[in-house]
């Protein structure tokens, strides 16, 4: 008889996430009640929220518990449905987490046409990363043509679709990643006007040379010593969306220098979550559909190899070693 597999919290991480943090169970496939749909996953996204949610600490959501079954979305397969509008083979999108089968309510998921999209790019650009893409850029940033857009870990899920939206609305879009070749694919591949590798040593010369009037949105995903740095170059009544830190999720908050700059410069500085407001999804979702379908929406995903690939293939992302979107194919 077939089981189930899945990989559950072992320990809390105390710095950076390690391997033994985690544990692969086998367990029984779970049956669904009333209401319920039963999916069998085909992928799994891998996030740096995830990091946030292995720790006791408050946040914004409630943290995965010891035993618990790590916290993921998923695109896969109805294999039995106890709710009326989900049949046994439609594709479907939904936070099942780290496991093979998972049994959700119907209301919980989200039908998917995978005949012009690819399945899996429902986890990328035309899912939740894209989605927060979208939010943070349209409701916060708001670019107007001729502006200078900045965006942080440039060649990731996010960040991608960020540059790329801001180029659509006759944008300046200058991306930060780690690596030439990151950078390359940014420039040549997503149409950012520049990127800078900051992994060069040069961040301050190379930003000043990439930014000549200044910088007037920011999408930050990382924090630290570049988000610092950036922050000495926004121009009066600039924009920062603050979507992520990743680079403070595994170490002490960094002694910010520049945080003078905010009021200097009367910037609007706002996190988001983005699921805050739901009513965004639609027509985000609508769009990103859309450019996706019609190839103006281009995207590069890792694909780790099976559930069991999956704590190596999260460590390496909160390290910076994913290029574009972290999935894992499961089937």
């Amino acid at each position: 008889m077939e089981k189930n597999q899945r990989i559950v919290l072992a320990r809390r991480p105390t710095a950076w996430v390690e391997e033994s943090n985690f544990r692969f169970e086998d367990s029984d496939i779970p049956q669904p009640g009333d209401n319920q749909v039963l999916v069998k996953n085909h992928w799994l996204s891998l996030d740096p929220y995830m990091r946030g949610r292995m720790s006791d600490v408050k946040s914004y959501a409630t943290p995965v518990q010891i035993g618990e079954v790590m916290v993921g979305g998923c695109a896969g397969e109805v294999v039995a449905s106890k709710h009326p509008k989900f049949a046994p083979g439609d594709k479907v999108v939904g936070a099942l987490g780290w496991q093979l089968y998972g049994v959700a309510d119907g209301n919980a998921l989200q039908k998917v046409d995978a005949s012009m999209i690819p399945l899996s790019a429902y986890l990328g650009s035309v899912g939740m990363p894209g989605v927060t893409a979208w939010v943070g850029l349209n409701d916060i940033c708001a670019p107007k043509e001729g502006e200078t857009v900045v965006v942080t870990a440039a060649s990731g899920a996010v960040g991608s679709v960020v540059g790329q939206l801001a180029k659509l609305k006759g944008a300046r879009a200058v991306g930060i990643a780690g690596g030439a070749e990151k950078c390359r694919y940014v420039v040549e591949e997503l149409g950012f006007d520049a990127c800078i590798d900051y992994k060069a040593g040069n961040l301050r010369g190379d930003l000043k040379t990439a930014t000549p009037k200044g910088i007037d949105c920011l999408f930050e995903n990382v924090g630290g010593e570049i988000f610092d740095t950036l922050l000495g170059r926004m121009n009066p009544f600039a924009r920062i969306a603050v979507c992520g830190l990743i680079a403070q999720y595994n170490s002490a908050p960094y002694p910010m220098q520049n945080i003078g700059s905010v009021l200097i410069n009367r910037i609007r500085m706002q996190g988001f979550i983005v699921s805050d407001d739901m009513s965004r999804w639609p027509p985000a979702l609508k769009e990103l559909g859309m450019l996706v379908a019609t190839g103006k929406l281009k995207y590069r995903e890792t694909v780790a190899e099976g559930l069991a690939a999956a704590p190596t293939a999260f460590i390496s992302l909160l390290k910076g070693g994913n290029f574009g979107k972290q999935l894992v194919k499961l089937v």
